[in-house]
Order: C-alpha cells, then structure tokens, then sequence
C-alpha cells in the first residue's frame, strides 16, 4: 500500500472513531434495571424474571417504547416483573422485594400498587401507568410538578368517565332501565366511581343497583342476587381484582344473557361494549419517561401526562350472540367493531 493511501485510511479509521454515537446510544457496559409490578401477567408464559415473554398488547407496547430508544431485554436491560394476581393486600411486600433488589427504575401499574412502591421507597424513581385520579389519591401534590419518586401516565382526573360509561351503555340498550353495577370497593355511598354513576342515572332513565365483587367462590352468589333484581345490563368498575377475573364475569354474565360494559380488557372476554383510553399508546409512552430518567432527570420534574383520547370498543359477535341490535348511530362513533 502507498504512503498516500495508508495515511488515507488512517485519516477513515480516526474519522470513523470520532463519529458521534446515535441519540439513543447508552453507557457503553451499562445494563439497566426496572423493577416491574402490575395485577397479573394474565396466564401468559413468563421468563425467569417472571416477565411476559410475548403478553398482552400493552406489554409489547411497552417492551417496544424501550426498545426505541435503546433499552433491550437481554443486550442492556434486565426488567423483573412481580404481580399481586389482583389482591391488593399483596403489593407492598411484593413492592418491598422489587426495592430490595436495587433496581435503577420502577414501572407500576395501578394505584394500590403505586402506593406500596411509593411506600417502599422515596430513592428509586417509579413510573405508574393506568393510575386514575393520581392527585386526588395522594400519589403526587400535582400533575405538573409531581416532586417526588413518582411520575408516569394517569387516566382521568377525577371520576368522569363512569358517566360516560353509563351513557354509552344506554345509548347501546336504549331500553334498559336497569343496570346492575359490579364493583371490588365502591358500594359505600360516598364512594367517588357510585357518586359518579348516581349523578349521571336521573336523567338517562336508569335505576341502579350496586353489588359487591367479593372472593371468585361467591361470583355465583352475586350473579345470582343480579339476576333476582331482574337487572338488564351489567357495568364492571374496572380495577385489578376484576380484570384478573373478567373472564369468568363475562362468562356467568353471558349464561345469564346480560351485556357487559367495562374497559377494554373485558372485550377478549367477550364484553360488549368497552370505553377506555388507547392503551398501547399509554404504555409505549412509558418508554420515554424511562429513557428521560436513565439520561438524569428528576421525576420529580416531569409533568403527569394525561390521555387526550378515548376509545369506544363495541363487540358485534357477542351482540348477535345475545340478540341485540346495536343503533347506527352508536356504530358510527365506535374506534373499533368486532365482527
């Protein structure tokens, strides 16, 4: 080889080593860690950290958010995942045991959960998703300025959207009058979700009746005591206990012949109606929280998003399965219909 050309690869070699790393390039060795706490992991098949190896579509989302901005499980990321499979009283051990493991960041998923990771740490940072009402349950002083360990993505701010539920549930069952109401905790009078829901029956014409989520032995119990109301419809409040358990309240719904309106996760149930934010879309945001926190900054700093849209879920299948005929007009506003 010449001098010219040898002096010509060298001025390459040394251009290409000064070239700047991709935007999303991390620590060169660094192997990051979350610390992962949600309801259930919903009988998908887990790895050895007990993390979903495909999940839901909400697991992808997120799993694929991280891996936008550079954070593979396997290559730099290490995510360990624990669930409480809907009982509440589980979470702040289970919180306590994701803490002990150092992890550099925690991703949590409903409020109960939140505040036993909150409890089990002020030093790690967490990142809560599928919050509602995050300020009014004591998680952060604010949306803007959370300033402290938690940050993430909340639902809505306050309770509105039980009325909406119960609006679209009449709009799709114009003559129902009475609508059995299944809730973990809500039966007390001053429970915020039945204030909603009371507030908003008047005037679509709807009587209520609210019955107890107890323990999966007394489902039948229940269903049976919603069925001797002689209830037309049944609203599901949605909360980790009930999702891990949609399945089977769908199910004794359906033998029953009532239509059920929750959220989304109820839909592969075999719900009828669903009203709930565009949930890959929240979860792939959590990406961008993390990736903030890894590169330095306080989550004390960055602002609670809220959704800025709804989704209206209407399953055909299981209308034409009950002999209902959902209006046009209701269709016509629906994100997505299942045939």
């Amino acid at each position: 080889m010449k001098a010219g050309e040898v002096a010509l690869s060298v001025i390459l070699a040394l251009t290409l080593l000064a070239a700047p790393l991709p935007a999303d390039a991390q620590q060169p060795g660094k192997v990051y860690r979350i610390g992962y706490l949600s309801s259930s992991a919903l009988g998908h098949e887990t790895n050895p950290q007990q993390c979903p190896i495909k999940g839901t579509p909400n697991w992808q989302a997120l799993v694929g958010g991280l891996r936008e901005r550079g954070y593979v499980q396997g290559q730099n990321l290490v995510i360990e995942c624990r669930w409480t499979e809907g009982q509440e009283e589980r979470a702040p051990a289970i919180a306590a045991e994701l803490v002990s493991l150092k992890p550099d960041l925690m991703v949590v998923a409903f409020t109960a959960n939140v505040r036993a990771a909150k409890q089990a740490t002020s030093a790690i940072p967490i990142v809560m998703v599928n919050v509602t009402d995050p300020v009014g349950r004591g998680l952060v002083p604010s949306l803007a300025r959370p300033g402290s360990n938690v940050t993430g993505l909340a639902l809505t701010v306050g309770m509105q959207i039980m009325g909406k539920y119960l609006q679209l549930l009449k709009e799709a069952l114009p003559m129902a009058s009475r609508v059995a109401v299944l809730t973990r905790g809500g039966l007390q009078p001053e429970n915020r979700f039945r204030m909603e829901l009371e507030a908003a029956a008047p005037a679509l014409n709807v009587t209520l009746g609210f019955y107890r989520l107890g323990d999966p032995e007394d489902f039948e119990s229940a269903f049976a005591t919603v069925t001797k109301a002689r209830a037309e419809a049944l609203l599901v409040v949605p909360d980790p206990f009930a999702t891990v358990h949609a399945q089977r309240i769908v199910d004794l719904a359906t033998q029953r012949r009532l239509p059920v309106m929750s959220d989304r996760f109820f839909i592969p149930a075999g719900a009828l109606l669903s009203y709930d934010v565009n949930q890959p879309d929240l979860w792939h945001r959590i990406g961008l929280y993390v990736d903030k926190i890894f590169k330095g900054a306080n989550p004390g700093d960055l602002p609670v998003e809220q959704p800025t849209k709804y989704e209206l879920i209407i399953n055909l299948k299981t209308a034409k399965a009950l002999g209902l005929t959902i209006p046009q007009s209701l269709l016509k506003r629906a994100d997505e219909v299942i045939e």
